[in-house]
């Protein structure tokens, strides 16, 4: 008899935010994996966008799906090939896009993806930081190519996002700023950001200009504003806006896939070009090197992501789902397995 678990998973993709709690098997590894005990695992946006299938042109999945795409927790298996990782170890990871399954009490994944656990973090506090910490790093050194001594400003920086890219872009030598809700103000300059708008007193387009880069986590609404705040050559990289040529290049996809985002994001670099400004998108991915680094920083700076005071259990998954698509969380959703 196959040892089972609990998992919650989806069987198509559909408009409707729901999965199926279903015992299934526990999975076997390969020799480059290691099989993890999941402790906690974080709810993303990101969920919402797997369910009903809007990023499957990025990746398509199988069914059915177990859902999530980070957690912590700790390894009971290893792999033949896997050296760096042994039996006991806690560690947290952004699971690869090709393989998710982070709402499950068990997770094969390999050993590439993931990194030791920053030792300040709690299971709970590590399942929320790897999706935002590799979207700060990646979007920070990769798309932006940031330089030292230049100025980024992240519009809606005061929440779980910001909070990872402050002190990142802080020990890159950029000059920071931010904006977002009063409340967030003081724990965001303690962190390492330069200057600090709050969006209800200050409109930032009126403050300021010639930025160098912007990294926008509100979303297409927020673009022309953030383009007449960037100088000319500069960049701006967006979580949310959507996809373009570029991104498709970058992520070497087939012909087909190239052409339909160069025409989806066209809207969005011709406005860039007018302003002489590249427009970048990112769509994060696993990287247990870079997650080192970000672990690094977390030690350093003491980070805690700030987590929703409500924890879910495997069987309200459905609860902390609707929590994240529709309700205002204070903080990351998370499963606490």
């Amino acid at each position: 008899m196959k040892k089972l678990m609990k998992a919650a998973q989806i069987t198509k993709y559909s408009k409707k935010i729901h999965a199926q709690v279903n015992d299934i098997p526990i999975p076997e590894i390969d020799d480059n994996e290691v099989l993890v005990k999941v402790k906690a695992a974080a709810v993303n946006p990101l969920e919402m966008l797997v369910i009903t299938g809007s990023v499957k042109l990025v990746q398509d999945y199988e069914f059915p799906l177990t859902l999530g795409n980070e957690l912590a927790g700790v390894i009971e298996k290893v792999g033949k090939s896997v050296t760096d990782f042994h039996v006991g170890d806690d560690i947290y990871t952004r699971l690869p896009l090709k393989k998710i399954g982070a709402f499950a009490e068990y997770a094969a994944i390999d050993a590439a993806a993931i990194a030791p656990m920053p030792k300040n973090l709690s299971y709970v506090e590590a399942a929320a930081a790897a999706l935002t910490g590799l979207t700060a790093y990646q979007g920070l050194h990769e798309e932006l190519e940031a330089q030292p001594g230049k100025s980024v400003f992240i519009p809606g920086g005061s929440g779980s996002f910001g909070q990872m890219a402050v002190p990142i872009a802080k020990a890159m030598g950029l000059n920071v700023i931010v904006s977002g809700n009063s409340q967030a103000c003081e724990r965001t300059l303690e962190i390492g950001a330069d200057q600090y708008l709050d969006y209800t007193k200050e409109n930032y387009v009126d403050l300021l200009s010639n930025v160098d880069y912007v990294i926008d986590t509100l979303g297409a609404k927020e673009f022309d504003n953030e383009l007449k705040i960037i100088k000319p050559g500069g960049r701006l990289l967006s979580l949310k806006t959507g996809p373009n040529k570029r991104f498709a290049e970058d992520n070497n996809f087939p012909w087909w896939k190239q052409k339909l985002f160069s025409v989806v994001g066209a809207k969005y670099d011709n406005k860039a070009k007018k302003h002489d400004v590249e427009y970048r998108f990112i769509f994060v991915r696993s990287d247990g090197t870079q997650l080192k680094e970000i672990t690094k920083i977390i030690e350093k700076n003491n980070i805690v992501p700030l987590i929703h005071p409500t924890l879910f259990t495997i069987g309200n998954v459905n609860e902390a789902l609707e929590l994240v698509a529709k309700g205002r969380p204070k903080g990351k959703v998370i499963i606490n397995l």
